[in-house]
Parts: C-alpha cells; structure tokens; sequence
C-alpha cells in the first residue's frame, strides 16, 4: 500500500529529471532541441524508468527476468541521479542568493554563454561519474569477499575446543542472483574448510518462478562440503509475494508464508531449514534458527521468545542462534545466547545507505560483543533491488570460535 502513496512522488521526481535532461542536452547542441529528438530521448527515458512497473506487469518467464534487470539497474543509477541533481540545485540556489544579495540579477550575453558551457560541462562530468559509480557497482556487487571475525566462548566445546563456522545470508535468489554467484559462493565457502556453514535467510527474492535454474541451483549449493552440515532460517524474503521496487504486496488471504517449492529446493540442496527450532550437534553445542520476527512462515503465528528458545538447553553448553534480522540482542544475551548469527540489513548496500544503517540498528554490520554474547552480522552474499553495491561488499563469514576447555 506505500508503494502506491510513493508513486505519485516517483512521476513527479522523473518528470524534473527528464526535463533537467532535456535542459543540459539543449544546451550542448542546437540539434538536441529538435522535437523528434526529444520524443525519441522521451522513449528511451521512459523505458527504463517504467521497467519497474511492466516488469511487476508481465508473466513469469525470460521477457520479465529481462525487463525487471533493467530496472533494478535503473533504480540504483536513479538514486545516484537525484542526489546528484539535488547537490547541484543546492548549489544554484546559494549562487543566485549570493548575487541577487551582491545586486547582480542581470545576465549580459557573455556570462549567459558562460553560464551554458559551465552547465554543459558541469552535466557532462556528473554523467560520467554516474556511469563510472553504476557500472563499479554492478561489477563490485558480483565480486564476493571474506570477512573474518575471530571470537571466544567461555564454555565447554565437549568434543572441540575450536570450531569454525562460515555465515551466508540475503542471497536472494531470482532476477538478480543465479547459478554463477552461487557457484563462486560455494567455492569460497569450501575453500575455507568449515565444520559448519549457517545461512541466516533471505535464501529466495520472493518469487520463486524467478529462480535461474532450480536443478542446476540445488546441484550447486548440494556441493558445500562441511563437517556438520549445513543449516539455515528463513527471512522476511522467503515467502510467495509480489514485490515492486522494494514493496510487498500480500495476497488475499494475506498469509505470509513460503511456496511449499522453496522448502523442497532447501532439502534437494541438502539444506536444513530451522523454523524456530534448535538441534544439538555433536553432544557439543546448540543451534536454533529462529523464524523471521514479521513474516515467521506456515505453522508459526508468532515466534519463540530468547527466554523460550534456551529455557531446555543446558546452558553449559555453547548456544548459537541464526537470526535474520539482528534484534533483540540484549535479550538473546540474557538468556544465555552465546552467538547470534544474523544478515539482513546488507550494510546499507549503496552508499550513502551504509552510513544510514549506523542509525537504524544496534549491529548493523560486522562484530558487535554484547555482555558475554557476540553479534555477527553479514553484508550478506547476494543483493536485494538496485542491481550493485556501492561502498559496501557482498561477502561471506568466517567465524572461529575459540571454547574455553576445561581442564
């Protein structure tokens, strides 16, 4: 239902960039203010700024995959457009106050030509710094790293007295991501020889029709090689929605729940799914995935409380928990949680949405210890609308838990 108070908004704000467009390229060239050429610039603009929308529009198949790519990367070009038009309105705005205060409201012929090469100049330069940041970003958000956190857990490991455990989390499987990142994830994550790998939901884009290769997908996430498997959570992306520019729309029942598909994708790729529920592994330690805290999935009305989740373990043990959205932290360390193991916020993926994310939670990203319990959280493997990553990286974790022995 936002999406639809914010459309009148988007119009509004492609209708002044179109015409600033128009402005700057009738300023480079006489030609430029043709009226056919302007129609034919009016087509390719809109175009890409309504491939969002007949993207939602069209049927499941390649033409739609097609068409919803080209708006993804046109939504994360747009962001980079309009804070760039924003920046130079400012500055216009301070220029003209600064002269009409100085008395000079006039223009002589000289300084209007002046002024039109400064904006054909000043347009120029902007364009190519947007071209450079988008075409960086696509090219960045493919590109996987490892992060590295390395963390103590004051308690018996039984059979270990080291384990090392490798986060994944918001591939968002669909339009964006398919077999070719997987593939590089996985290699990357076996490279690191863990004894468990964790993925902390947001495995799917919301639709599952939008998925690569399904086959192919589970063949290649069945190849992660660790000791005790491979375990995940649900996020607020595993569920059958409709999604446009970020905004879910329900369905008519208006249940949040996973196409039964996706549960049998995970267990083809030989994945765990846990749904608010914990396994002992080894006689050694805990593992619970928790179900998302706004969508928590079919058979789950609301989930288990931190209080609830470790009340039947023994806390002697080491307690890990995978938590797609990183909440409750206080909570899950007061109830004995000795790890928490989440993604979600992607780090804000484009800047400035990295600096934004700093405002918004308690552990955006990275290794946050809070009392006896650390929070680890990924930028995640995948990415989620615009089509790049700017000032962030797509990434997975390697975390190596050092347990305290007894002797």
């Amino acid at each position: 239902m936002f999406a639809i108070f914010l459309s009148p908004v988007y119009i509004l704000v492609n209708i002044y960039v179109f015409f600033r467009l128009l402005h700057w390229l009738g300023a480079c060239h006489g030609f430029m203010k043709k009226l056919s050429v302007r129609i034919a610039v009016g087509i390719v603009y809109l175009f890409f700024s309504s491939a969002l929308l007949v993207g939602f529009l069209l049927p499941p198949g390649p033409r739609q995959k097609f068409v919803k790519s080209v708006g993804n990367y046109w939504l994360g070009a747009f962001l980079y457009i309009v804070l760039a038009l924003t920046c130079a309105d400012l500055i216009r705005l301070v220029i003209k106050r600064i002269r009409k205060k100085k008395g000079r409201t006039s223009y002589s012929e000289e300084s209007k030509r002046s002024a039109r090469k400064k904006t054909v100049i000043a347009g120029a330069v902007v364009l190519s710094a947007i071209t450079a940041v988008s075409v960086w970003g696509a090219i960045n958000a493919r590109i996987i790293h490892r992060a590295k956190y390395e963390v103590t857990v004051g308690k018996n490991g039984g059979s270990m007295d080291r384990l090392r455990v490798v986060l994944a989390a918001d591939l968002h499987l669909g339009c964006n991501i398919g077999c070719s990142q997987m593939e590089d994830m996985v290699e990357k994550i076996n490279r690191q020889k863990p004894d468990l790998v964790v993925i902390a939901g947001d495995i799917f884009d919301n639709d599952y029709e939008a998925l690569d290769d399904p086959e192919k997908l589970t063949a290649i996430l069945r190849g992660i090689n660790s000791r005790y498997g491979v375990y995940a959570c649900y996020g607020n992306h595993d569920i059958q929605e409709k999604i446009l520019a970020g905004f879910t729309f329900d369905s008519k029942d208006s249940k949040k729940t996973s196409d039964p598909r996706m549960d049998r994708f995970l267990e083809k790729a030989g994945i765990v799914l846990l749904q608010d529920e914990g396994v002992l592994i080894d006689d050694s330690f805990y593992l619970f995935g928790r179900a998302d805290a706004g969508k928590p999935g079919r058979g789950i009305d609301k989930r288990m409380t931190p209080e609830e989740i470790t009340e039947n373990m023994d806390k002697r043990r080491p307690i890990f928990v995978i938590d797609h959205e990183p909440k409750e932290l206080k909570e899950l360390a007061d109830a004995g949680v000795d790890v928490d193991l989440g993604g979600h916020t992607h780090n804000g993926q484009l800047f400035p949405g990295n600096v934004l994310m700093k405002f918004l939670w308690e552990n955006p990203y990275g290794c946050v210890k809070k009392d006896q319990m650390y929070s680890i959280v990924t930028s995640g493997a995948g990415l989620f609308g615009p089509n790049m990553r700017v000032g962030t990286q797509a990434e997975i974790c390697v975390v190596d838990v050092q347990f305290h022995t007894e002797g």
